[in-house]
């Protein structure tokens, strides 16, 4: 449960990726955000209940 003013999105939301990070573990890729999602360095995800998300490419906006 996110404690965060404003709170977090959730687990289920679109943009869950936004929550806050809690842990971090850089030796071992992954890093687990406030809402319970694993994220890992390749952009892959695990949710709590237990789908995974494929590493995905990330946005980026580019100067004009």
């Amino acid at each position: 449960m996110c404690l965060h003013i404003p709170a977090c999105p959730s687990a289920d939301a679109v943009d869950h990726d936004a929550a806050c990070l809690v842990a971090y573990h850089p030796e071992q890729g992954w890093g687990l955000l406030c809402n319970g999602v694993i994220v890992f360095d390749d952009t892959g995800e695990l949710l709590p209940d237990g789908r995974v998300v494929p590493a995905h490419q990330r946005d980026y906006i580019q100067a004009a």
